[in-house]
């Protein structure tokens, strides 16, 4: 019986095998994508639909694919099933988050070692209870990227831990505003005891297709603020340069194709 994703060219993100690299890079904003692309040798764009944006270029001598998710879990998804029919087995989410921990600062990264599966795409690749868990290898290489450009004061810090993925990006910011706050209000609260480092909209669906298919994940973020700090009123600092998680992941894949050779 036939499908619409019967083919090599992929149904959403509209690319070809011969179009993406083995390494990939997944901002969710597609205006990030030629940003990121200009860090890779001869990147230039290989298609356009919809929110995904894709450009392929070089790094090291290898093919590295730049591929924006949108925002939220299911799109996410959608890309990272997509570039695994087309070859990819290492992604990297450059993405942004509110920090929740209140080591974390506004402008620090933090590199997502697991992911709270609080949202919904998850629940179609893991049962209940399996834990959204990165890749050790991807983590590892952007640990040792994030440290190569941190010092020791707030927001030019590291963390690595867990993060919370959500789908409603209001249901956290204006939690008083829901009709079941006191739901959300009561999960915040065992994040916060539990140390949850942050609150972001996709690592769970990009890590649970990862597990699902057998591919390599991980993912650096930047804390634009912290929410906990700044509904406190003692920190209402907020930094919405991205840069330094965009070069921490450009490292990185440099890291992983240097060891994957070996």
């Amino acid at each position: 019986m036939s499908s619409i994703t019967d083919g090599e060219r992929q149904f959403h993100i509209q690319t070809l095998p011969s179009e993406v690299g083995r390494y990939v890079i997944l901002p969710g904003d597609p205006g990030r994508v030629p940003l990121i692309a200009a860090l890779l040798k001869d990147a230039r764009q290989m298609a356009c639909n919809r929110e995904f944006n894709v450009y392929t270029g070089t790094l090291a001598g290898e093919a590295v694919t730049v591929c924006s998710t949108g925002i939220g879990g299911p799109s996410a998804a959608i890309a990272v099933e997509e570039l695994v029919k087309c070859g990819a087995d290492t992604f990297i989410r450059v993405g942004t988050s509110g920090g929740i921990a209140e080591k974390v600062r506004a402008g620090d990264l933090l590199i997502a070692s697991a992911a709270i599966c609080g949202e919904g795409t998850s629940r179609e690749y893991l049962p209940s209870g399996y834990p959204a868990a990165a890749d050790f290898d991807v983590t590892e290489a952007l640990a040792e990227a994030a440290r190569e450009s941190s010092e020791d004061k707030n927001g030019r810090r590291f963390h690595v831990g867990v993060v919370h993925s959500k789908d409603s990006f209001y249901g956290q910011v204006e939690t008083e505003a829901s009709p079941v706050h006191y739901t959300l209000e009561n999960r915040w609260e065992s994040y916060k005891r539990l140390g949850c480092l942050c609150s972001e909209m996709e690592c769970a669906a990009i890590y649970s297709v990862g597990l699902a298919r057998g591919v390599r994940c991980g993912s650096v973020l930047t804390a634009i603020w912290n929410m906990e700090l700044a509904h406190a009123g003692t920190d209402t600092t907020q930094n919405l340069d991205s840069s330094r998680a965009i070069e921490c992941a450009v490292r990185a894949i440099e890291l992983l194709i240097e060891r994957d050779r070996k």
